[in-house]
């Protein structure tokens, strides 16, 4: 049976959402059936066993599935990343080891992990991927050999560690790192909002990665013209709020894992506005497998918004580009209307199926 849950970094919420326990009866009580937690060491720095075991204890009562986050896997940017190193008393790899242990020890047999973050710098330099001191192809093939690395590990202790098709790296780029490992210990966590960074098609990213996606990270988009001409601007919104076909996103992946849980990542208050400049001449030279296809159809999704805005089928630029101050109420609000529009499609789906 597919689960519904939610994403959850408690560093980034604090304490709008309890710690402990306490955020699984909270999510409990909105209807939800499992979680992510960003990275392990949100839930518990040192990884006390008495609070992870507590936690585990309440998501059995509760009957929610948990899915535990280990950090990122590009040495490039381990910096970013000391409470991992300490862990592992100065060594990265160990410290990933010692929380692969934590996880396998209380039964979270699926990780999330990502190749690099989103920086504070206007685009192309938002991601890791622009950075002329250590070029992308150079990072990919480090994360490659951290991804060999680890795997000894992964496999010691039956863990999944999905690759989040995150904002920095294309889905093609993805695929080879997965395949590389060539291991069902390495698969992708599913954010299909995100390959628009890179200028793909999301429909063809979702085809491309369906039959190794073990997690998801999911949220819709709407893709407007940017306002100086240049480009595109992406805003993220609820499942069922935007341009996404749900119907098909669903189909196409339950087909390649029934068992596969929905996560959805919310957005609390901000609008998830960012800058795809894709007439940029430097932007472009970072993408040399940009294709044609998956650019008009961006430009497609972008008129498409437009359109729908002028004639007020749908919401404006301006309408999108706002804060709520109410971090908390925005984000369960997008969690909710995620949740029940993935619910409804569902119900869809198994209603199409012949009986037999």
């Amino acid at each position: 049976m597919t689960r519904i849950g939610s994403d959850i970094s408690l560093v980034r919420v604090g304490d709008l959402w309890g710690h402990g326990p306490a955020l699984l009866d909270t999510l409990h009580a909105q209807g939800l059936e499992g979680v992510n937690i960003r990275t392990l060491t949100d839930l518990s720095p040192t990884l006390d066993k008495g609070e992870l075991d507590a936690f585990r204890q309440r998501a059995d009562e509760l009957g929610m599935y948990v899915e535990m986050g280990v950090g990122k896997i590009n040495p490039y940017m381990t910096a970013e990343l000391p409470e991992v190193r300490a862990l592992g008393d100065g060594d990265f790899i160990a410290g990933m080891e010692r929380m692969f242990s934590a996880c396998a020890e209380m039964g979270w047999t699926t990780l999330w992990t990502a190749c690099a973050g989103v920086k504070e710098y206007a685009a192309p330099y938002d991601t890791d991927r622009a950075r002329r001191e250590a070029p992308w192809p150079d990072q990919l093939r480090a994360i490659s050999s951290l991804v060999d690395k680890l795997l000894p590990a992964l496999r010691h202790y039956d863990l999944v560690l999905g690759i989040e098709t995150h904002e920095e790296i294309t889905t093609r780029e993805l695929l080879r790192i997965v395949e590389g490992a060539d291991d069902p210990h390495v698969g992708i966590c599913l954010d299909p909002a995100n390959p628009i960074a890179r200028g793909e098609d999301p429909r063809a990213a979702v085809e491309r990665v369906a039959p190794y996606v073990v997690s998801t990270q999911l949220r819709d988009i709407r893709v407007f013209p940017s306002p100086d001409g240049d480009g595109l601007t992406r805003f993220l919104r609820p499942c069922g709020d935007g341009q996404l076909d749900w119907s098909e996103t669903l189909g196409i992946l339950l087909a390649a894992n029934p068992a596969l849980n929905l996560t959805i990542e919310g957005v609390g208050g901000w609008s998830g506005r960012s800058e795809v400049p894709v007439s940029d001449a430097f932007w472009q030279s970072l993408h040399p497998e940009l294709s044609d296809a998956g650019l008009a159809a961006l430009q497609e999704l972008g008129a498409e918004s437009a359109r729908a805005a002028a004639d007020g089928r749908e919401p404006s630029f301006a309408e999108l580009d706002v804060f709520q101050p109410d971090q908390r109420a925005a984000h369960d609000a997008f969690i909710a209307r995620s949740a029940a529009h993935l619910r409804s499609v569902l119900a869809e789906l198994a209603a199409s199926v012949p009986s037999r």
